[in-house]
């Protein structure tokens, strides 16, 4: 018999952790077929004071942790993409975007009964680190919206009018304040809270603590 449980994930789409940790809680979940996953995704920004036009990926990344340091984490988060499928790119002029228009976006599709949220959250992802496209772009965000049912002249409209950007920061400032420092950060079933991009073994377990948790309430 099908048991449903609710999953929530603060993520930012600019993390390649978030993308693995995406890949390895399906993982977790093809190995449990019974349980009926309804996935949210909720908003955090690693990069808050980051430009609205963005900034070069690269030169983002050696300011952060060093040039060499930069290369040397690229490199290790390439193999550990590849463990899970994800082929992680860095094409020349990348962009490292505002993630604020993104995150309204995946709270719209989040809010629409008749839009996957989850889809989108995969279309950002992989814009943003195998395509390398600028999901701080509203067009490119409108673009990506369409494919998955929504309209994208009204979203790059209400894109470029700001609409719940001020609703977004407040609900990434309601997780910091309730003590997420980091993503992926997941939250099963409201109560059973795992930080990082937990193995997918890890995860599985989890799945089967708050589904006991759930039936022992």
């Amino acid at each position: 018999m099908s048991r449903t449980l609710t999953i929530d994930i603060v993520s930012d789409p600019v993390c390649p952790w978030c993308y693995v940790g995406k890949r390895r809680l399906e993982q977790a979940l093809a190995l449990r077929p019974d349980v009926d996953a309804r996935i949210n995704w909720l908003p955090f920004q690693l990069s808050p004071d980051m430009p609205r036009e963005g900034r070069d990926r690269q030169a983002h990344y050696a300011s952060i942790f060093g040039e060499q340091r930069a290369q040397t984490i690229m490199e290790s988060m390439s193999q550990t993409g590849e463990s899970v499928g994800l082929n992680f790119e860095l094409k020349p002029g990348a962009k490292s975007p505002n993630t604020l228009s993104a995150q309204v976006l995946l709270y719209w599709a989040g809010r629409d009964a008749r839009i996957d949220q989850d889809a989108l959250a995969e279309k950002l992802f992989a814009a943003h680190h195998i395509d390398c496209a600028d999901i701080g772009d509203p067009t490119v965000l409108a673009r990506l919206a369409s494919e998955v049912g929504m309209d994208a002249t009204s979203v790059e409209a209400d894109l470029r009018a700001g609409r719940d950007e001020d609703l977004i920061a407040a609900l990434i400032e309601q997780a910091r304040a309730a003590g997420v420092t980091g993503v992926p950060f997941f939250i099963l079933d409201h109560r059973l809270a795992l930080s990082g991009a937990q193995p997918t073994d890890v995860l599985a377990q989890a799945l089967d603590q708050a589904l006991e948790s759930e039936v022992a309430s």
